[in-house]
């Protein structure tokens, strides 16, 4: 750990400025934060009840979900807007974004498998679409928003008050061209790689991106994966190119790769293109888009007509896996648990979030997907199902996230029903 870093800690673990307040942030709280000076004065955070009418119609629900033989679903907590999660490094917690305002601090205080609290994380500070969470190695927590980065040092320990120590990673505005922005695409994910830095996924924010902003968002990032220092933003540069919207990510333990799904074109009927799950390898790779979407053309079709005589990039990567069309491919991880049988060690779990444009409803389910012994992409097959009614063709609820827990267990957040469930696996 760096000096700078270990001052850092050092000061938040002497309790030098961390004071509480309300959960009204006013503009100037992240500078007052920053200094570690008091932002506000109430120490009492609001909890989420987690039972009641709602608990147990979430509880009824999850008894029509079909697991294979051996595995178990139940409520870990009511999280509302709950969408990616970070597992806590060293107590019973976890931290979970929204596309909304809120990041949530999770809490099972009694180590018995389920959520005790749900509060939020920090709410001096004003979030905005704090989807992404992850940590650095030594316990800091990153939040990636739309356009700004903030890293969170020692968060599972100092949580309990809204005013909390912040280093500002990327200045609000400094992720991508202010320009750019869009309610489209706008939700990152994060995750801190085998080499520290901190990888974040930029959706572009068109169907299918328009031929005078391709070489733009190349240079910048926009439709791939870009890295950079977790500390203070240096060392940016564009890991991977080439995609439309890129969501889950992950590393595989084994051999340092690099994961993550992407979202395909709209607006080319029910079937095509498919989704994607690639594999990145080393820093520069193009994975296609826009002229590729899998093994579609998308240049020059319907959905981008003015694209037709663009030139196919040079040595483009077609994925390893190509889902049915639509399902939105969220979250992903790599199972690093013991718990679950041999066949789901160290494979792939995939939320699958339900299409939303298909005449008949695909996907809301939990897919895993196996690797062969050269590090290569087996056949994809689904391992939880039921979260969309196959006869009403309506979703009582809708995967976005997966994390697997210290005990082995794993756990997929719902944006839909607001919850997050815990899958176990009994021999």
């Amino acid at each position: 750990m760096s000096l700078v870093k270990k001052s850092l800690v050092g000061l938040v673990l002497s309790g030098l400025g961390l004071s509480a307040g309300t959960a009204i942030a006013a503009p100037d709280n992240l500078s007052t934060l920053k200094q570690m000076k008091v932002a506000t004065t109430d120490l009492n955070i609001p909890v989420i009840p987690q039972d009641g009418k709602n608990a147990a119609a979430i509880r009824e629900n999850l008894k029509k979900v079909k697991l294979p033989d051996g595995f178990k679903i139940e409520l870990y907590a009511v999280v509302p807007d709950a969408r990616h999660m970070a597992v806590a490094p060293s107590t019973n917690m976890l931290f979970v974004g929204t596309r909304k305002t809120t990041v949530w601090a999770v809490t099972d205080r009694n180590s018995d498998g389920l959520a005790d609290e749900v509060k939020s994380f920090a709410p001096s500070l004003k979030f905005s679409n704090p989807n992404a969470v992850c940590w650095t190695k030594d316990g800091f927590l990153l939040v990636v928003e739309h356009n700004r980065v903030l890293n969170f040092p020692a968060a599972e320990f100092f949580y309990e008050g809204p005013d909390v120590a912040v280093i500002e990673v990327v200045a609000k505005g400094k992720l991508i061209p202010t320009e750019e922005e869009s309610f489209n695409h706008g939700a990152r994910t994060c995750r801190v790689g085998p080499d520290g830095m901190l990888y974040i996924t930029l959706g572009q924010p068109y169907n299918v991106q328009p031929k005078e902003k391709i070489d733009l968002y190349n240079r910048v990032g926009i439709g791939g994966i870009i890295r950079m220092n977790a500390f203070d933003g240096s060392k940016r540069e564009v890991f991977a190119m080439g995609a439309r919207n890129p969501v889950g990510q992950d590393f595989n333990p084994k051999d340092g790769t690099l994961w993550w799904t992407d979202n395909q074109v709209d607006g080319l009927g029910d079937d095509i293109p498919p989704g994607e799950l690639n594999r990145s390898t080393k820093t520069g790779e193009h994975f296609g888009f826009p002229y590729w979407n899998g093994k579609f053309k998308v240049a020059g079709s319907a959905a981008a007509k003015d694209l037709k005589d663009m030139k196919e990039p040079a040595g483009a990567i077609f994925p390893q896996v190509e889902f049915p069309a639509h399902q939105a491919q969220l979250g992903m991880a790599f199972y690093t648990g013991k718990k679950f049988p041999a066949k789901y060690q160290g494979g792939i779990f995939v939320a699958s979030h339900g299409s939303w444009n298909r005449t008949k409803p695909s996907g809301a389910e939990i897919q895993f997907v196996p690797l062969n012994a050269d590090g290569t992409a087996g056949k994809m097959e689904v391992f939880a199902s039921g979260f969309l009614d196959p006869e009403t063709g309506l979703y009582r609820g809708r995967p976005v996230d997966v994390a697997v827990m210290k005990d082995g267990s794993m756990l997929v957040s719902d944006d839909y029903a607001g919850a997050i469930y815990r899958i176990s696996y009994q021999q």
